[in-house]
């Protein structure tokens, strides 16, 4: 399962255009992530990325804003973990729940706490996380054998690395700067299939 974070500052064309072409491809969710929005134009942006997602049958997951989530009646939602545990009691209203992990026991509390889903990260060396040193396979198999939950992976995943992270016990993958720089969304999500 592939799902598709977003990043407009790395999209070198219309963005909702990009997100029109990575949605007629059917990967298994859009993530809009435009972490330097305010929460206006997040959710003027959000409206038009739902309509894009509704109109091509893939699932849009609202990043870290509640009320963005709330008000466009979006069912998934996704949080860091320290948010996560804040918001804890609001997170009901959400279908699905993901968190971004960063070690094993994370993992554990957010599974705990009624996560849906993680996204763990980063695996392997990538230009978001300039300087920082990459987890590692060895990480995400400790997080994957953890918990029951579906874990993405997320960091430097490139197409020759997918089978490595799906035997390590991943679900899927996330994909940002391919999905937004790259090859065409089709070439996307069939390089990425697992």
């Amino acid at each position: 399962m592939l799902i598709c974070v977003t990043d407009r500052n790395l999209c070198k064309d219309d963005f909702l255009m990009r997100i029109d072409q990575i949605a007629k491809a059917k990967p298994h969710a859009i993530l809009l992530r435009e972490k330097d929005l305010s929460i206006a134009n997040y959710q003027r942006l959000a409206r038009s990325v739902r309509e894009i997602c509704l109109n091509n049958q893939v699932p849009l997951i609202i990043h870290q804003n509640i009320e963005v989530a709330t008000a466009l009646k979006c069912p998934a939602i996704h949080l860091s973990m320290q948010d996560f545990k804040q918001y804890k009691h609001e997170l009901k209203l959400f279908s699905q729940r993901g968190v971004s992990v960063h070690s094993v026991s994370e993992a554990k509390e957010a599974q705990q706490l009624g996560a849906t889903y993680l996204i763990a990260g980063h695996i392997f060396s990538t230009e978001c996380k300039k300087g920082v040193p990459p987890r590692g396979l060895p990480f995400l198999q400790e997080v994957c054998d953890s918990v029951t939950i579906p874990v993405f992976a997320i960091g430097g995943i490139t197409k020759d690395k997918v089978k490595e992270v799906i035997g390590a016990g991943a679900k899927g993958i996330c994909v940002m700067s391919e999905a937004m720089t790259c090859c065409q969304p089709v070439e996307l999500t069939n390089s990425f299939s697992v």
